[in-house]
Order: C-alpha cells, then structure tokens, then sequence
C-alpha cells in the first residue's frame, strides 16, 4: 500500500508540474537573478515547488538533476569534474544540492572561467544549515540566494477560512485536497526519519517526534525553552539545538520581539509558528477543519497563517522579514508589526468577524508609546466581509485580502 500510494501521489505530483502549474510571486525577482548571476540558489521547504518553478522559468533547454538519487550524489561525490563536463554547454539545475557541498567548489571554478554568463547554475535545498555555509565559501559574489515557501494567498486563493487553514498551503495537498490527509502523514514522517538525521544526529527520534508535537500545541506561543526542556525531559541547549532544526528545515518560524524599551518591555523570547497551518491543525490533532477554526486554536492558527503570509511576501519580493510582535509590561501586547517604508506598522489579528473598539486597543497604545518610529494607524485583519476603517483612524481588512494589501505596502 505504502509503494502503492507512492505512484498516486508522484503520478498526481507531475500531474501539478505539467499541466497545473501556478505562477508564482517570486517570478519577477528570480528572472531578475537569471539575467544578473551565473548562479542561482533556491531554498525553501521539501515540495513547496523549487524544482517546479525553475523548469518553468529557466527556459526548455536547461538539464536537471537530483541530489536524491544515489547514483548521482555517487558521481558528483567521486568524480566532481566528470559530473560537471556533462552540463558544458546548457543550464542545469541540481536539486538538492546540500547532498554534495564539495561540488560548490567546482562550480565556482567553471564560473570563473565564464563570469559573463548568467542563469547557467540553478540550484536548489531544502535545508539551511550546512548549506548556506557552504554556498556562503564557495559562490560568494557569485549566486543570488532566493527563498521559496508554499503558496501564498496572492498565488492560489481561496476565500474559505477553515478549509485555507485545513489544507495548508503546500501544492499539493492544497491542490488536491483528498490527498490531504495521506499527504501531511507522509510529510511528517519523511521529515523526521530523512530531514532531522541529517540537520543533526539525534538519537531517538521518538522524543524529536514528542518535542515536535510540543511545539505544535505552543503554535502562536511564547517559546519557552525551559518549559519544553522539563516536560521532555531534555536539556534546554538540546531544545535551542531542536528548533534550530525545525528553522532550518523551513517547519518553523520564530518572530523575534521589538527590542527598543516601548514601554518597559520585558521579553526577548520569540513567539513560535509552524510555516503551515495544515501540519499545525495535524500535530494538534483536529479533527475536522470546521472544528479546527471553531475551537481553542482557532485564533492561534489563525494568527500564524496571517504571520507567516507576511514572511512570504518578504522571501516573494527577494527581502528579509522585518516583522516583530511587541509585549508590554502590563501584558498589552500587538501580534505583528511590519516595517513598511521605515514606519512600524501595527497589526491585531483577531478570529472575530465584528470589529470593536477593545480590538484596537493594542494598536492605539502602541502608537501612542513608538511616536515617530509608528505608522500612523494600524491594521485589524479578521473575518470582516469588507474592508472597514475603525476609530482613531485603524482600518479591519478581511483575512483573506491581507497578503495582497501588504504586497501593495511593500512595493
């Protein structure tokens, strides 16, 4: 059964490559890449559509390869020069290139003796530990690195909020959402028995697969370390290790507080997301969509759709997130803040569908204290069916309409 739904979903995977093929935002910033660097590096998430995307936009006569075929990884390994010889006269793309960090250096090398020639090294991991180290030593001043996460909303809408938060926003359990269930069980498991074992070696992925599920039921939280140390009973460098592993392999966010002293703040902890709403509903073992939205995670999922929406524009417009959340000492706290044109932007992100005034409290105080380093007025996204300005000059938008307005802020 388990080869057997494997050929289902590789059968519906080319299916998604060939015949549904979405565009997506980064495509502007990426043909600018191709035209000005002879290398390009595309990271992001396993199955987000790195591989999709550049056969689509690099042109038809580009070669591909895959790090994940043994025979390959062999050949590149032993034999780096031979490997190469092969791509002389066409682009190609090496996916999963993270598999084989000494080819870095060859490629330079190939680089150097045609520095002119642009979009020829289209690269692509899923992983940024070890990699963005090496591509660092080896193609500095000579690749654009890029980032791609699943679908944003701008790129494949879709106006329902419970089923927006069930099937997540990974091609293809987004696409096809029958395969949802099969999928995210596939996706997890491929995570921790392939991914985690190579980020770092852990030796008993059971209680990685507990810490995991911790995590998850802290989606939208405070990550408090020393709390998950005692409750798995590990060591909290071992949990600080653990995340670092989770980030580096594009499962989770962590949204680091605004430093400056607003008011007496007295945090520094990140708040924690999950890049997916789908996988957060499955770790907290929802049952349903509709019961995903109307119970305890409801608000929790969707803030960190919304926060993590906001770090996909930045990675589609070829920029680092400048987004924060702010806690007061009195425990006022505003769930994101965008820097948009120098100004901190105030964001709530509230499940209700009828704006009022104890909604924007946080973004009026917080105005109040950050005086010119603040926007003007702040941003309530929420169930609203239109777009509404509030008192004291805020404005609620509909969930739905928030990653489009903040690429029109942004540009």
């Amino acid at each position: 059964n388990y080869y057997k739904n494997q050929i289902v979903d590789n059968y519906k995977i080319r299916f998604y490559n060939f015949k549904m093929y979405q565009p997506r935002t980064i495509n502007k910033i990426l043909s600018q890449a191709l035209a000005g660097f002879p290398a390009i590096l595309l990271t992001g998430p396993r199955q987000s559509g790195k591989t999709t995307l550049l056969r689509h936009e690099a042109g038809t006569d580009v070669a591909y390869v895959t790090f994940d075929d043994p025979l390959e990884r062999n050949f590149a390994t032993t034999d780096p020069q031979g490997f190469l010889r092969r791509f002389i006269n066409q682009p190609v793309i090496l996916d999963e290139i993270q598999y084989v960090p000494g080819l870095l250096s060859h490629i330079k090398m190939h680089i150097d003796r045609e520095p002119h020639q642009s979009g020829r090294w289209l690269l692509t991991g899923s992983q940024q530990f070890g990699l963005m180290r090496d591509v660092s030593e080896s193609l500095a001043g000579r690749v654009a690195i890029l980032e791609l996460p699943p679908f944003n909303q701008v790129e494949y809408a879709r106006d329902d909020l419970a089923q927006t938060i069930w099937n997540g926003s990974y091609p293809i359990a987004a696409l096809f959402p029958d395969r949802r269930d099969l999928w995210i069980t596939s996706y997890i498991s491929t995570y921790i028995e392939r991914d985690v074992r190579q980020i770092r070696n852990i030796p008993d992925l059971r209680v990685f697969n507990q810490f995991l599920n911790l995590v998850a039921a802290r989606h939208s939280q405070i990550f408090n370390q020393a709390e998950i140390s005692r409750e798995i009973g590990v060591s909290v460098p071992t949990v600080k290790s653990w995340a670092g592993v989770l980030e580096a392999s594009y499962v989770a966010y962590m949204l680091a507080p605004w430093f400056q002293n607003y008011g007496k703040r007295i945090t520094k902890t990140p708040k924690c997301y999950l890049y997916d709403s789908a996988l957060a509903s499955a770790l907290t073992r929802q049952p349903d969509a509709q019961s995903a939205v109307a119970g305890s995670m409801g608000g929790p999922l969707l803030e960190g759709w919304v926060v993590t929406e906001a770090v996909k524009v930045f990675m589609a417009l070829g920029k680092k997130p400048e987004i924060y959340f702010w806690r007061s000492h009195d425990g006022l706290e505003v769930d994101l803040l965008i820097v948009i044109k120098g100004k901190l932007h105030p964001v709530e992100i509230k499940l209700t569908g009828t704006p009022t005034r104890g909604h924007i409290k946080p973004l009026t105080r917080f105005i109040e204290i950050a005086g010119d380093d603040a926007a003007e007025h702040g941003t309530l996204v929420c169930q609203t069916d239109t777009q509404k300005v509030l008192p004291g000059g805020h404005t609620a938008i509909p969930w739905h309409a928030f990653t489009g307005w903040l690429f029109e802020q942004l540009r």
